[in-house]
């Protein structure tokens, strides 16, 4: 924790009040810094709030070079690792793509990244909070900021929960903890180098999630203060963050009514938006990063490993598919399902999905334009994401109405509110125009089956696979070509739920080396 500290500290003093880039920071130059000098005033304080939106989308080469913020989070721990989610030519990735390294404490990348990651985040809040009374400004300042700030910390926590600890099913109602194996260590004050620090539950970091966003709603509110750019926290944030945290923990009655509250200013984006390359926001995002020029992630960002037409290698190499068992489920009528390339009406290998007649890998491309010739074109592969700009450029969504929706939909479900769920879907899919013929009538299992298979195209390649794999206690299948679906062989598996701990990561080696309490 120590070394991460550090270099966290140092990032976001760099970041805030050195001068980067104005499209995407309001920033302050200046030759000197120090944590004084970041907190002397609210304006200084502000920068700080955006050096953290600036982590969300830095590299951390420590790790490796895919190691790219919140965008590797997205498409490395929670696509790659799902069910849904397809890059048959990349099987040189397939003990990533398996889950192996979950147990593996040593792997400070593919174990170990979502820790230190977040916590580097949490360190900034924690510094941010524990600072910004003192600030010189006006005080509607100083509430937004540290609402701001305990927005962060709340959905680093929330996203941490999901790797870290049992789902909420095998917690004992979050009371559940190991000594090294499962459970967070809960850091709320400014000093993240403290040693003596044991590992707490899910119940306890969820209550620190719903107290510190409780306050953030509060301040928010007091503050009368409106962000300026969709990488900054707001009240609808601060609400989003708090629909998905009362999902997870299975609150079902403030799931849905923070969800509502999150989602009444944004829109469903139209059919156009959709299709448009989920790399610019619309009126239906609620918060999002800018990996843009920059931000230096050049080859390594976000949509350098999922936008179609991103001039990357690995994305000219291997192009991300969608399984074949989930895009067979989408109706024919659903827009949803234009974003992917039918593999019924080409032939393809049945060792990597890769299209057999280069007229037909031509005529995809033509349709294409933004592609190269050197992009390979594979059944069933996503156009769902694109570039806004050159070689992998593009905003990174992370909360949007339509999960704002499912979140409603489905805990109105396990609240015996099937009408009020229904509700929630025809509002996301009917009346939305993303399948003007759908209309949402069943009720009981199937409405459950229903949800889940909505939530799953919906948010396809969005982050969501695996953790909602996970949270529903079910088992991941992939088949491979031969036997109905479309992964390389080496990803052909099953996962039970008791797979790993109850797929839960285990506590980074690092952690419980420098972490007394741990040992």
């Amino acid at each position: 924790m120590k070394k991460i500290k550090n270099i966290a500290l140092l990032l976001i003093l760099i970041t805030a009040l050195t001068g980067c880039s104005d499209t995407y920071l309001d920033t302050v130059p200046t030759s000197s810094t120090s944590t004084k000098t970041i907190f002397e005033t609210t304006n200084n304080a502000k920068q700080a709030i955006n050096g953290i939106a600036r982590l969300m989308v830095n590299q951390y080469q420590d790790f490796g070079q895919v190691f790219c913020g919140e965008g590797t989070i997205k498409f490395l721990f929670g696509e790659y690792t799902g069910e849904n989610f397809s890059r048959p030519r990349l099987t040189g990735w397939s003990t990533v793509m398996n889950s192996s390294y979950l147990e593996n404490s040593n792997s400070i990348s593919y174990n170990g990244y979502p820790w230190f990651y977040y916590y580097e985040l949490i360190g900034n809040a924690n510094s941010i909070i524990a600072n910004i009374d003192g600030a010189n400004g006006t005080e509607q300042e100083r509430q937004f900021i540290k609402a701001q700030a305990l927005t962060y910390r709340a959905y680093c926590y929330t996203q941490l929960v999901q790797f870290y600890c049992y789902r909420w099913d095998d917690s004992n109602n979050g009371t559940a903890v190991s000594k090294r194996n499962n459970g967070l260590v809960l850091r709320t004050e400014e000093n993240m180098e403290e040693i003596n620090v044991p590992l707490s539950p899910s119940g306890t970091i969820y209550e620190q999630i719903y107290k510190d966003l409780d306050e953030a709603i509060r301040l928010y509110k007091a503050s009368g203060i409106k962000r300026n750019n969709i990488w900054e926290p707001n009240i609808d944030v601060a609400n989003a963050v708090y629909a998905r945290a009362a999902l997870y923990r299975k609150d079902y009655e403030t799931a849905a009514s923070k969800a509502a509250e999150a989602r009444a200013e944004y829109p469903l984006m139209s059919n156009a938006e959709y299709t448009s390359g989920f790399s610019e926001p619309n009126k239906e995002w609620i918060w999002g990063s800018y990996g843009g020029d920059d931000q230096t992630l050049y080859y390594y960002g976000f949509h350098s490993y999922m936008a179609y037409d991103a001039n990357t290698s690995i994305i000219r190499s291997y192009p991300v598919c969608i399984s074949k068992e989930l895009y067979d489920k989408i109706p024919d009528t659903d827009i949803r399902k234009t974003m992917f390339l039918d593999g019924k009406l080409y032939s393809y290998s049945n060792v990597n999905g890769e299209l057999l007649k280069t007229a037909d890998a031509n005529q995809v491309r033509a349709s294409h334009q933004t592609m190269t010739p050197s992009h390979r074109i594979s059944a069933y592969m996503s156009f769902k994401f694109s570039i806004k700009g050159s070689i992998g450029v593009g905003y990174i969504n992370h909360f949007r109405s339509a999960e704002m929706y499912l979140i409603e939909a489905e805990a109105k479900h396990y609240l015996h509110d099937d009408e009020g769920a229904q509700a929630a879907m025809n509002a996301l899919i009917k009346n939305s125009g993303r399948n003007a013929s759908y209309t949402c009538t069943a009720t009981g299992e199937a409405l459950k089956s229903e949800i889940k298979m909505y939530r799953a195209i919906e948010l396809w390649g969005e982050g969501f696979d695996w953790p909602d794999k996970k949270r529903y206690n079910e088992k991941l299948v992939r088949r491979d070509f031969n036997n109905g679906g479309n992964f390389a062989e080496a990803m052909a598996i099953t996962l039970e739920p008791n797979f790993a701990n109850g797929w839960t990561y285990f506590t980074p080696y690092r952690e419980f080396n420098y972490n007394h309490a741990l040992n």
